[in-house]
């Protein structure tokens, strides 16, 4: 894991994605900053989410919506999507640890943090109304 000096904000970002049990948006970042009254505006929680996120220690999933959220590491959590109502199924566990691991060794590569998401029709969306 790349080790880095982070600004005060990105530290704070970092923490608070680091004590939350789902992944957030960086408008709901932005939102909880304002309620704790540290006063961060959006475009600065963009710019320390991109610089963090390259340092590989948060991860981002992108929505259907196109909506990225982001979270802490560890998570490594896989989803099922519905794309007609947009809910999202964590899986129970994760179907591609061994390929990580040998891409780390076959390529030198070292992996910060990977996603798998599988969109399609959940349970509800199928059933015809």
């Amino acid at each position: 894991m790349a080790t880095a000096q982070f600004t005060p904000n990105q530290q704070r970002i970092l923490e608070l994605l680091q004590e939350q049990s789902q992944a957030l948006s960086a408008q709901a970042i932005y939102l909880r900053l304002k309620q704790l009254r540290q006063g961060v505006g959006l475009a600065t929680v963009y710019r320390a989410l991109e610089t963090l996120k390259k340092s590989g220690v948060i991860q981002a999933r992108l929505l259907p919506s196109g909506e990225a959220v982001y979270s802490g590491l560890p998570y490594d959590r896989h989803h099922l999507t519905c794309l007609r109502c947009n809910c999202s199924i964590p899986l129970g566990d994760c179907p591609v640890q061994d390929l990580e691991h040998h891409l780390h060794q076959a390529h030198k590569f070292q992996v910060y943090y990977h996603t798998l998401e599988f969109f399609g029709l959940c349970q509800n969306c199928q059933d015809p109304a």
